[in-house]
């Protein structure tokens, strides 16, 4: 089974794109993440002629998550259970969750699409959100790894953290950038303390998955190893590939990450079902 994530930067400005990218590399789960867009605006049309369902959570024009998969999804779940909410102002209450976080399961894999906030600077509100938000992801699947120890499972997406100096271009300015901070750092590192790894960095050490659009930064290769895919050992030892797909970010209308892939050896059940592939 393969298994990828990918941050589209808008699927109405990419399907077309995606779909192709779909096909092409065989693809039979695609977690995405900022999809910008609700569900009635979304291009499910493309995707089911290529014959991939769609499960989605997106609730305006930023962030969203979904996933596209060619076998069945089961178990769909929208959010993590302690995910807080962000607001720019002070309201009565908590403030409102956005579209960030969900859940599905193929094959008996539990996979998860992440879009993790960016935290914008290091004197930003959006900043301690992004760490409690990753602090109480990381506690809910603590839980869910201790009541599923045998479940392969993976927290796929956007972690919009660079965890090594090397994930990102030599001139980078670390003393004054999030991404690459102690304490978002540390966020990531703790995931690996409660029993996840990251898959694809022992089989492609090098190389970034996102480069901004401004100052010729492709170009010029000065990018962020920023999208992930963080198994737990179940999930690892079924990891038998991976690749992160650098072409996608060349041609007409990339969006500014590339997928990061990886092939699982799991038994698919339905496999006369799946489309041809030309």
């Amino acid at each position: 089974m393969r298994v990828a994530t990918w941050n589209v930067n808008s699927i109405r400005t990419r399907a077309a794109r995606v779909v192709d990218w779909l096909g092409r590399e065989d693809i039979d789960v695609l977690g995405m993440q900022e999809i910008k867009c609700k569900e009635s605006q979304f291009p499910f049309e493309l995707f089911e002629e290529a014959g991939y369902e769609v499960q989605l959570h997106g609730l305006n024009q930023w962030n969203g998550v979904a996933f596209a998969s060619r076998l069945p999804m089961d178990d769909v779940q929208i959010g993590f259970p302690s995910a807080p909410g962000f607001s720019k102002t002070e309201i009565e209450g908590a403030p409102p969750q956005e579209a960030r976080a969900m859940a599905v399961t193929v094959e008996g894999v539990r996979l998860w699409s992440l879009y993790v906030p960016n935290g914008r600077s290091l004197d930003d509100p959006h900043l301690a959100y992004k760490l409690d938000w990753l602090a109480k992801l990381a506690s809910d699947t603590r839980a869910w790894l201790a009541e599923h120890p045998d479940t392969p499972l993976a927290l796929m997406g956007d972690w919009n953290i660079a965890p090594f100096d090397t994930d990102v271009w030599p001139t980078w300015d670390f003393a004054n950038s999030t991404h690459t901070s102690a304490p978002e750092r540390a966020a990531f590192a703790e995931f690996e303390t409660i029993g996840l790894s990251d898959v694809v960095r022992p089989l492609v050490p090098d190389g970034f998955t996102y480069w901004d659009y401004q100052q010729l930064r492709f170009p010029r290769n000065e990018g962020m190893r920023i999208d992930f895919i963080m198994g737990s050992a179940p999930f690892a030892e079924l990891v038998t590939a991976a690749s992160i797909h650098r072409d996608e970010r060349k041609g007409d209308g990339p969006s500014d990450h590339v997928p990061v892939v990886v092939d699982l050896e799991v038994d698919v059940e339905d496999d006369e079902d799946r489309p041809m592939i030309f």
